[in-house]
């Protein structure tokens, strides 16, 4: 298997620390507001790999991190008077259920910042000990980048081309303009947590080092976890951060290899609350299925901007659509697990960096050669048990193809629209086995004027949206 590791800039083969197990951590949300298409493009992404992953056999620990205290969220509470705790709960609560919605499966380990401190404490007291940070006037206590000589080697960043990093207020007690926050001093009446160098609360580069040494860092292995991963924006000064402090901590790297996804822009414009164009993904389950929003978003290779727009959704929709169709041509027969030479070249194409755009041309090859089998006479059973299986192989590595094909195709029809139909079809169903078949075709007519069509089939009456 093949990564592109950032911090080389290039495609590296990847080799795990451990034979047959993979270390992932990806910086997850920071909870103060609704998600949006650009946390969804980074989920989908390190969802992808892993399954990738676990298809190419490895055991694979996955942590995704809860940032449940920030200076934005402290905002939030301030502004709404409403108790932190409420609105972090709120806005994970609705995280899950929207990544779930676009079939990203749970993390291995979520550790949420608050429950940590301790950990985040006991990183700080390494780095005070060792001389790589040091206590302001004010009780903040900042990382000495000066101390680091590899500072600046994941993002190849220069110090004369340092701009002012994002979360990171100017200090004129810091003693370089690249020093960043470990530990910020609180008062009584502020949000904080008691720790041996005074109240106060972890600064946000702080979190992620010290919650992969507690729950996912190997102690005999040159890096402390395999993968590590987030979006492009991540790259510096976050990940540049989390890495200096780690490396000075621990006297190690943070991890073997680095990844990052592409920016979304919307219509051509990058994202931004500022511009009024961040697309909440809660706002687009709302118009569009969630396992199309996951095609779409993943049909692009993870390392390239994403521009979302309504017509190549629509384009993406016909091409899942396609899938379906097929899907609904088997239905009805029996899963299969057969291994068969398209699995395999579908593995090796994901196996490349993640190259959705082969896998997804693999994907079409296969749907319009075995629509052009079964359009042939004949007998077709075990070519449609390798189809079969082929089926349940895109849904396992790709999460495409789970949904029934007859109700994939009833999407954009609202509840009780659905509900009407459902009990239509069984008043109809009634009407023939009572041979009143009048009384059924006007039924029929009668489902058919919410502008669905209906199948009749050996396991049962079907609708989906005309």
């Amino acid at each position: 298997m093949y990564i592109y590791d950032s911090s080389k800039r290039e495609k590296r083969l990847f080799t795990p620390l451990k034979e047959g197990k993979v270390s992932l951590y990806v910086c997850g949300p920071t909870v103060y507001d609704d998600a949006h298409l650009g946390h969804a493009k980074s989920a989908l992404t390190f969802d992808l790999l892993v399954r990738v992953l676990e298809a190419e056999g490895y055991e694979v620990t996955y942590a995704r991190n809860i940032t449940d205290i920030d200076d934005k969220i402290i905002k939030k509470a301030a502004d709404t008077n409403e108790k932190i705790e409420n609105i972090t709960a709120f806005y994970t609560d609705a995280f899950h259920a929207e990544m779930a919605q676009i079939g990203v499966r749970p993390p291995t380990i979520e550790p949420k910042a608050t429950q940590n401190i301790d950990a985040m404490i006991e990183l700080i007291e390494k780095l005070l000990a060792d001389g790589c940070a040091y206590k302001v006037a004010n009780g903040d206590i900042y990382f000495d980048t000066a101390k680091d000589s590899k500072y600046l080697s994941l993002s190849h960043r220069h110090q004369d081309e340092e701009e002012k990093q994002q979360r990171i207020e100017s200090n004129t007690q810091k003693q370089n303009s690249a020093d960043f926050a470990l530990w910020k001093a609180a008062t009584e009446n502020e949000v904080g947590f008691a720790s041996p160098f005074g109240r106060g609360r972890p600064g946000w580069h702080l979190e992620c080092s010290a919650m992969i040494e507690k729950h996912l860092a190997y102690d005999d292995t040159p890096f402390a976890i395999d993968i590590h991963g987030g979006g492009a924006d991540l790259l510096f000064p976050h990940h540049e951060n989390e890495a200096a402090q780690t490396r000075c901590a621990t006297h190690r790297e943070l991890a073997a290899y680095w990844m990052h996804n592409g920016f979304v822009n919307i219509n051509g414009e990058k994202m931004s609350k500022s511009l009024g164009n961040s697309f909440f993904l809660k706002d687009a389950l709302k118009e569009y299925d969630g396992e199309l929003l996951r095609f779409y978003l993943l049909s692009t290779h993870y390392r390239s901007n994403f521009n979302f727009s309504t017509e190549d959704l629509e384009v993406s929709k016909k091409r899942l659509d396609k899938l379906y169709r097929l899907k609904k041509r088997l239905f009805g027969l029996a899963s299969s697990d057969m291994q068969t030479p398209f699995q395999k070249e579908l593995l090796a194409a994901l196996a490349d960096d993640l190259n959705i755009s082969k896998a997804l041309s693999l994907i079409d090859e296969f749907i319009a050669k075995t629509n052009e089998t079964l359009d042939t006479p004949g007998k077709h059973k075990n070519f449609k048990k390798e189809a079969m299986a082929n089926l349940a192989y895109i849904e396992k590595v790709l999460g495409f193809g789970a949904q029934n094909p007859f109700s994939y195709f009833q999407s954009g029809v609202d509840a009780d629209t659905k509900s009407k139909i459902e009990a239509l079809i069984a008043k109809r169903d009634e009407a023939k086995k009572a041979k009143e078949f009048a009384r059924a075709d006007a039924i029929r007519d009668e489902i058919l004027s919410f502008g669905v069509q209906i199948m009749d089939t050996p396991h049962g009456t079907f609708w989906e949206k005309a």
